[in-house]
């Protein structure tokens, strides 16, 4: 095995576990990242979506106690079923759109300077998302109607432009919308399970004559990194936001925007055109 496709997996399953749940877009350093370490062809998109599931498996391992319960209710308790159809209803027009403008979308947007432009644009949504007064109306993830799902499954829909953030989106989607910080982070990690999962059930099962024995070792590599990654971020965050905002994550979003585009309009790094 290459030492140095198993490093470059390395790299890119902490890139992946540390961004896929913080506001700043785990799909666009994964590109920037990629398009860096020479890894952005058919069979690093492709890696990039298995590892992904190592970053699932780390929210699935937090929170199993309430995954199990939910599961163990459904049919039976009012609170799981609720809960359940919140799931279902938010997944819905992320996976909708997806598939009516997933190709444009990676045709057009998935390189290195629209990414950056997504990185600040999104940046300003956040400073501003977090000048306004917080009107909370919904404390819990428990207390979320069928409504507030459809509003949050329509701001995390945002997230297909590359550079935007799904959790960023469905956070602070959810704050605009009543929710309280901790409720709008933990329903995006919920959220997380089915939407990451689909997609990358879709898309290994699409790219499915890219599979290779070949490339178990650096798949299980990169999902171990994320796995641990991801694992270490969700704990982390979950501390953070009882006593700060978002507006840290803006500003590294703008800072690294504008870094990508100073570096292409001077031609310091060779990004993909």
């Amino acid at each position: 095995m290459d030492l140095i496709l198993l490093l470059k997996a390395l790299i890119l399953g902490i890139v992946e576990g540390l961004t896929e749940f913080l506001p700043i877009s785990s799909t666009g350093h994964l590109i920037l990242a990629g398009d860096l370490l020479n890894f952005n062809d058919d069979r690093g998109k492709l890696f990039e979506i298995v590892i992904q599931s190592g970053a699932i498996l780390a929210v699935v391992w937090e929170y199993r106690a309430r995954i199990v319960r939910v599961l163990a209710g459904l049919g039976r308790e009012r609170q799981a079923n609720r809960f359940a159809l919140n799931l279902v209803i938010a997944f819905l027009p992320l996976a909708v759109l997806g598939l009516l403008f997933k190709k444009a979308i990676e045709a057009h947007l998935f390189k290195p300077v629209p990414v950056a432009l997504a990185f600040i644009v999104g940046a300003l949504v956040i400073l501003w998302a977090e000048k306004r007064e917080h009107n909370i109306r919904v404390a819990s993830v428990d207390d979320m109607t069928p409504l507030d799902a459809l509003k949050l499954g329509l701001a995390q829909a945002a997230a297909l432009i590359p550079g935007t953030s799904r959790s960023g989106a469905t956070i602070i989607g959810g704050l605009l919308f009543g929710l309280s910080r901790q409720a709008a982070t933990e329903f995006s990690f919920f959220l997380a399970i089915p939407t990451l999962f689909a997609a990358t059930a879709y898309s290994l099962y699409k790219e499915r004559a890219l599979l290779s024995v070949d490339d178990l070792g650096i798949w299980l590599v990169g999902f171990v990194a994320a796995f641990v990654s991801a694992f270490l971020c969700v704990r982390w965050l979950l501390r953070y936001i009882s006593s700060h905002d978002f507006t840290i994550f803006a500003w590294y979003r703008i800072v690294f925007g504008v870094v990508v585009l100073l570096t292409a309009h001077f031609g310091w790094v060779e990004w993909t055109p």
